[in-house]
């Protein structure tokens, strides 16, 4: 059975995102093994302390390692990413051995891409994010990706709307992520 690591992009722990993240775990079991990836101790990225790399960074790395697969859902910040992804994104992109690129644990990985926003839906975020997976060497999953549209009744409540479509599309790109693990 496929493993597949899931990264939620906000820390916080209602975040949209995360919901999301339980939501598409949820639709993976029994087709897939799933971990929630804690990064929250990763410190920022700083070539001075990158060989030998920190505990943090080193248990994060093993995680995706042991991944056959990424998951990730990001919040949009200004029409991107938010930075506590970035900095765990920059750490995971680093070559193991020093001055060899292709070691890095996210070198050959499919990555699906979801996100829970305003009226966008994510799509600045899922697209800037998208650009950085390539050059990160990871495969992401360009087609299908979930971008959830969220409205005022949302932001007031603190609760994402689950609603049939949007299971729907976590089940479509939950199967697309596990056949770009089996091809």
């Amino acid at each position: 059975m496929a493993k597949v690591l899931i990264i939620a992009g906000s820390l916080r722990e209602k975040s949209f995102n995360r919901q999301l993240a339980r939501a598409a775990e949820a639709r993976l079991a029994g087709r897939a093994e799933t971990e929630m990836l804690e990064y929250a101790d990763v410190p920022f990225m700083n070539q001075d302390v990158e060989f030998p790399p920190p505990e943090a960074v080193e248990r994060v790395r093993a995680a995706v390692r042991a991944a056959d697969a990424l998951w990730i859902f990001t919040p949009e910040y200004n029409y991107s990413y938010p930075g506590v992804l970035k900095n765990l994104l920059d750490w995971l992109s680093r070559p193991v051995v020093p001055g060899e690129r292709a070691t890095a644990v996210t070198a050959g990985k499919p990555v699906a891409v979801s996100s829970c926003a305003g009226r966008s839906a994510g799509a600045g975020s899922r697209a800037k994010l998208t650009e950085l997976l390539r050059a990160m060497q990871a495969v992401p999953l360009e087609e299908l990706q979930v971008g959830v549209s969220l409205d005022g009744a949302a932001f007031a409540s603190d609760e994402l709307p689950l609603t049939d479509e949007i299971l729907a599309g976590l089940d479509a790109e939950a199967s697309a992520l596990l056949a770009a693990v089996a091809a």
